[in-house]
């Protein structure tokens, strides 16, 4: 059983990047690699230094007799020492007599054995950190076709899938990822080219049928009717209405996501003060409180009528799900603009629900009012733009969204 905490270097070695484990496992092949060569050597330089040894010859002979006839000397115990050819012959004493004592040269050998794999070492130390080095360089150059691929697709988007990988290079595996990748970007680009062309020409086909309706109702109904047909035809007004709000929404949205035809210099502090204006009747009718807060001009390069639908689009949604005396604060500053309003709780997994078409708070397809395309309108604006868009729950309920422009 796994103690609560213990180290695993299985996951920390699964955590480093790639780029660290490909230096990584260079610098321990190598260490493995130095290690068993001078493991080798080691033994092949003992083995070769101890066949150029000369034995130690040891006789029993009786106590101080001359070896060799010579007279007898008695060498203190425990002296001992390498006999040169050609020098005094050796004497006994105790009874052992010494022709060559090889313990100097075995000093020698051990000393140099020490010495070599004590200095063998640092050097295997220091050429595996050497190794790992290059292993990190020669890991960067062998991933850079890698990181180009991982940069350009972190930058193609839903309003630039035009934009295509293009790797250059030898006909390899980087080479075909890239090919694979750029074929699929092809499908999709083509998936979404076809649903934006049905939303727009769609909404376009049903703009002029509704016209005609409502056209029709006002003539056909503008006489005194009796009251049940007065109520119908009020009913007829405001659906007809919806559906020509949801019609402008739906070619809204298609228009924004196909991306800017064009930008100009807009400024975003004078187009919120307008719709903030525009919007003020819905604010007073509904009795909520309307705060702004504009620190002076804001100028970006955009498009002016998409931006004055992204600031309306915000108001509308903080005016639609607020509670009654609520509060609605638009605040414009540091190429940021902030809409919080009060409200319901919001759950944060809701979030990112909301900002998908036909999502209502608590509701799905079936509200009574709106039509679940505010924040959608509002996002793909804003990604049109190079913007962020965030959302945040109010402490006491309601929502903040954030626009910030880059």
């Amino acid at each position: 059983m796994k103690r609560f905490g213990a180290f695993d270097p299985r996951r920390a070695l699964a955590r480093l990047p790639f780029r660290a484990r490909l230096a990584a496992a260079f610098s321990s092949l190598f260490l493995l690699a130095g290690a068993a060569l001078l493991a080798f050597v080691v033994i092949l330089a003992r083995h070769g230094t101890a066949e150029q040894l000369v034995g130690i010859e040891t006789r029993r002979l009786p106590v101080d007799t001359p070896v060799d006839g010579a007279s007898p000397v008695a060498p203190p115990p425990g002296a001992f020492g390498r006999v040169q050819e050609g020098g005094p012959t050796p004497r006994v004493h105790g009874g052992v007599a010494l022709r060559k004592v090889e313990t100097t040269v075995q000093a020698v050998q051990d000393a140099a054995l020490h010495q070599m794999l004590l200095w063998s070492g640092v050097g295997l130390v220091v050429m595996a950190l050497f190794a790992g080095l290059i292993g990190w360089w020669l890991a960067g150059r062998a991933l850079r076709p890698v990181a180009a691929v991982t940069e350009t697709a972190r930058r193609i988007g839903e309003t630039n899938l035009d934009e295509r990988l293009a790797l250059t290079g030898p006909d390899d595996e980087l080479r075909r990822l890239a090919d694979t990748i750029d074929t699929m970007l092809d499908r999709l680009q083509r998936a979404f080219d076809s649903q934006r062309r049905f939303v727009a020409n769609a909404s376009h086909e049903l703009r002029t049928p509704l016209a005609a309706q409502r056209t029709s109702i006002e003539v056909g109904l503008a006489d005194p009717l009796p009251g049940h047909l007065a109520e119908v035809r009020d009913d007829l007004m405001t659906t007809n209405r919806e559906a020509e709000r949801l019609t402008a929404s739906l070619l809204l949205l298609a228009r924004s996501d196909r991306g800017l035809d064009g930008t100009e210099p807009v400024d975003l502090a004078d187009i919120t003060a307008t719709a903030a204006a525009e919007l003020r009747p819905a604010v007073e009718e509904k009795r909520l409180e309307l705060r702004t807060s504009i620190a002076g001009p804001l100028q970006l390069a955009g498009d002016p009528v998409l931006l004055r639908h992204l600031v309306a689009n915000l108001v509308r949604n903080a005016i639609q799900y607020n509670r009654p005396r609520g509060l609605i604060e638009v605040t414009v500053a540091d190429r940021t603009l902030e809409v919080t309003n009060t409200g319901r709780p919001v759950d944060p997994d809701q979030l990112d629900d909301l900002f998908e078409p036909f999502r209502r708070l608590g509701q799905d397809r079936v509200g009574t009012t709106g039509h679940g395309l505010g924040l959608s309108i509002v996002r793909s604006i804003a990604q049109a733009h190079g913007s962020d868009v965030r959302a945040v729950p109010g402490p006491d309920g309601g929502l903040t969204v954030t626009v910030r422009f880059p």
